[in-house]
């Protein structure tokens, strides 16, 4: 059996842990939970981490940092910002979340969490203005233009949370609302509008 470090350790309990939070949610997600996720006890996970609020309020944060990095990436190919195709870049890189939906489905947590515990609002709070901020200054669009990418991006995040596409075909106003989350419909050019 091979002996894992510190550090890969951390590393599995916080993949477990970003795992347990997307499907449970904060509330519904005890640090047992995440213990039985990751192969390691319980107390284990308490001594590294400490509370269950700061190992979710890391496990947001590396959500945050992950999809600002990757916002930041791409507007940082040379061209990108004054380009008029980079809202639909933007969306691509934000569709490829889509495909491993734990990121999205985490900030979602974690503003669903915010209402009751003022550390991850903070966090929240945090993140959307440096989200809103990244996107006026480095595309130079007007404010409202990143309030509706943010906003097509959270009714997004919101329908991987209901699993509206593995239910879109036994409703169709669900399966329309989806298609026009996702560009493929209502003139959108896919992901956050």
């Amino acid at each position: 059996m091979v002996r894992l470090s510190a550090a890969e350790r951390r590393e599995k309990i916080l993949e477990a842990a970003e795992r347990a939070f997307s499907r449970g949610g904060y509330a519904g997600t005890s640090t047992d939970m995440v213990a039985l996720e990751a192969g390691v006890s319980q107390p284990y996970v308490v001594r590294m981490f400490g509370s269950k609020s700061d190992l979710f309020q890391e496990v947001f944060d590396r959500a945050v940092t992950e999809l600002l990095a990757a916002f930041t990436a791409e507007l940082d190919e040379p061209g990108t910002a004054g380009d008029p195709a980079v809202w639909e870049r933007l969306t691509a890189v934000y569709n490829g979340f889509v495909e491993d939906r734990d990121v999205l489905v985490i900030l979602l947590q974690g503003f669903s969490a915010a209402a009751a515990h003022p550390q991850i609002a903070a966090a929240a709070r945090h993140f959307v203005s440096a989200l809103f901020s990244l996107l006026v200054e480095r595309t130079g669009c007007p404010p409202e233009r990143a309030q509706q990418f943010i906003a097509g991006g959270m009714l997004l995040n919101a329908l991987l949370a209901m699993d509206a596409a593995g239910h879109a075909a036994d409703d169709p106003a669900l399966a329309a609302l989806s298609a026009c989350a996702l560009g493929e419909t209502c003139g959108g050019t896919g992901g956050p509008a």
